[in-house]
């Protein structure tokens, strides 16, 4: 199963009960090796660019060395590093946001990219529109992104989640429950999308493209992780535009990288480009100055609207401009 939120109830269980090795400080390399950082990442188009980085070298061309960690759930990956049985992880500004309000010390270091349409609100024949879904069951994973997107659509038709028959579903079987015609509509983002578009006459009524910037997508570190190797968390950031560099100038090979990682055609994976923008340095520099602070207030109000989260979380520390400012163009 691939997921992108965690709901605080969840991080404070992980925190308070944890998997093996949870609350444990992380060995210290012996005989000067650089220490290594466990990299977490799942099911998404902007993050499987770090397959690209470990099948290329890049981590190792900047002197970092990286264990990269892919997790078939992403509920999984938030957890690991809320207990600190990874260093860093790929996930939403949201999720991380209801993760700090459970507990969990993380700080955003990176902005892979921005959703742009590949998080969608996916029904049945006949149902044109959001205030269609009226009355309707929908089903997506509570708490996380797509069900946060849900809220959003809903809020801007006029409705609230009382006016419809919500379900939660794991996203993979959301999408499974809705091509088999058992629920009228499904939140999901891909590749789970292509799977849900199975369905005869289903179309997307409300994505991510429009909600502009709601859905940024990034590197978090457990700010231990901070102090202990801020040269290797720099090392990282720069990986990534190297990585999206590389890309750019081996598109066909890439894309064969990461459509295998996604487990889907190389032509299903072109279709994902419109629906995720992959941030320029520029870009990220932009972001951290202008956009996220607002943007992370902003989501946090609604996560507390919502009572998607029972408390805001603090803002303080959470974001971290400082390895976006340093990288060399």
């Amino acid at each position: 199963m691939f997921r992108r939120l965690i709901l605080p109830a969840a991080v404070l269980l992980a925190l308070t009960t944890g998997c093996a090795g949870a609350g444990q400080e992380p060995a210290e390399p012996s005989g000067g090796a650089t220490p290594k950082i466990t990299l977490g990442f799942s099911a998404w188009p902007g993050w499987f660019p770090w397959q690209v980085a470990q099948e290329q070298g890049l981590f190792a061309k900047n002197g970092v060395q990286v264990e990269l960690k892919y997790f078939d759930s992403y509920t999984d990956s938030l957890n690991a590093l809320a207990t600190g049985n990874i260093d860093a992880n790929s996930q939403t500004l949201n999720d991380t946001l209801a993760s700090v309000a459970g507990g969990a010390e993380e700080t955003v270091v990176l902005v892979n990219d921005n959703s742009t349409g590949n998080d969608q609100i996916i029904a049945k024949e006949g149902v044109t529109s959001v205030a269609g879904l009226k009355g309707m069951t929908v089903a997506a994973e509570q708490g996380t992104v797509d069900h946060y997107l849900l809220l959003l659509a809903l809020e801007k038709a006029g409705l609230t989640e009382a006016d419809v028959t919500f379900q939660p579903l794991p996203t993979d079987a959301a999408a499974a429950a809705f091509v088999a015609g058992r629920v009228d509509a499904v939140g999901v983002f891909a590749p789970f999308t292509t799977t849900a578009l199975k369905r005869p006459g289903s179309a997307p009524i409300a994505t991510s493209a429009d909600f502009p910037g709601a859905i940024p997508d990034h590197l978090v570190v457990n700010k231990k992780l901070l102090d202990r190797d801020a040269k290797g968390v720099q090392a990282l950031v720069k990986t990534w535009f190297d990585t999206v560099a590389w890309i750019s100038a081996n598109r066909e090979k890439a894309l064969e990288i990461m459509a295998k990682r996604a487990g889907v055609s190389v032509a299903d994976y072109e279709t994902y480009d419109k629906g995720t923008t992959i941030f320029t340095l520029e870009q990220n520099r932009t972001a951290f100055s202008d956009e996220l602070p607002a943007r992370a207030k902003q989501i946090s109000d609604f996560l507390v609207a919502s009572k998607l989260v029972d408390a805001a979380p603090p803002l303080d520390g959470l974001l971290e401009p400082k390895f976006v400012m340093a990288v060399q163009p």
